[in-house]
């Protein structure tokens, strides 16, 4: 007779029943026995399979790090260099004259804060890595106050982020986007959807607005004559468009859910900030600050 103690699955483990349970559950645990175990009305826990389909596997491949300085500072260096890249490339095109200087602003404006936002991946999860990650935007913020003090001369740098080519502009508007960029790496990071909304609708959003403005927008507002119906409209779906991808983007490498929650209060967030970017006070303050702060604001109260 098989003697069999109190708990109900504490069999000997030299009894045949004890090698036939253990072989059985492993086979439930094994890829193998995966499509056979579907029909079993509960989840299976612990098992390899399992595991292997959680989203923050994902990250691990590009942040194998976790917490390396050296790997961060690699990956800060390498974030800087392309950014500063893309730099020298807009200088080049605009001492050649390729693009209409106020063109070529915005082609700035739009292009290096969406770049800078798809290496931020390549960092691990370190302390140290927003910041790190931070150090490229904050170079520039160093950057726009010796250019725009006449401490350093490139003119060629400020005609390509200048609406006039006066220096001292580069105190306001350009000022206000490195910081921005600078805070929503080293505070917010990318696990916030507040940081998206933030760089989503400074560059994409901001950006867009005034090409498309410029282009279609005969039809004025009638509280603001010097923005459009043409460049609102654009400036709202090409931030909440923008925000949208970043957050498919993150959640593939584990960062952020993605939800349609989410989604809608993206859109919250990007008709706010054309509703302020459009009002006559963006003009005389600077849309570079107030674009940052409303989506800042009305994010923390939705997102």
């Amino acid at each position: 007779m098989l003697t069999v103690s109190a708990h109900p699955f504490s069999l000997p483990s030299s009894s045949p029943h004890y090698t036939h349970l253990r072989s059985r559950t492993l086979w439930l645990c094994s890829p193998t026995g995966a499509a056979a175990s579907t029909s079993l009305p509960f989840r299976r826990r612990g098992c390899a399979a399992d595991r292997s389909r959680r989203p923050t596997a994902m990250a691990a491949v590009i942040s194998p790090g976790d917490g390396s300085l050296a790997h961060d500072l690699v990956s800060s260096a390498v974030t800087a260099g392309v950014a500063l890249g893309l730099l020298r490339v807009f200088e080049e095109l605009a001492k050649r004259g390729v693009f209409e200087q106020k063109l070529n602003r915005k082609l700035v404006h739009i292009t290096i804060g969406m770049v800078f936002l798809l290496f931020w991946p390549l960092f691990s999860s370190g302390r140290y890595a927003p910041f790190l990650a931070a150090l490229a935007p904050g170079i520039n913020i160093l950057r726009m106050l010796l250019l725009g003090s006449g401490i350093m001369k490139n003119e060629a740098m400020v005609k390509s982020m200048s609406r006039s080519g006066d220096r001292r502009e580069l105190l306001k508007g350009p000022l206000y986007y490195a910081t921005t960029i600078t805070f929503a790496t080293s505070v917010l990071w990318r696990t916030s959807p507040i940081a998206i909304a933030l760089i989503c609708n400074l560059c994409a959003g901001d950006g867009i607005a005034d090409i498309v403005g410029r282009r279609l927008g005969k039809e004025k507002l009638p509280y603001n004559p010097n923005k459009s119906y043409a460049g609102s409209i654009a400036m709202a779906m090409a931030g909440f468009l923008a925000s949208v991808g970043y957050m498919h983007y993150f959640h593939t490498f584990g960062f952020m859910e993605e939800s349609w929650y989410t989604a809608f209060g993206f859109l919250v967030v990007s008709v706010a900030s054309t509703l302020v970017e459009s009002h006559p006070l963006s003009t005389e303050l600077d849309d570079n600050l107030t674009v940052p702060l409303t989506s800042f604001l009305v994010g923390s109260l939705i997102l």
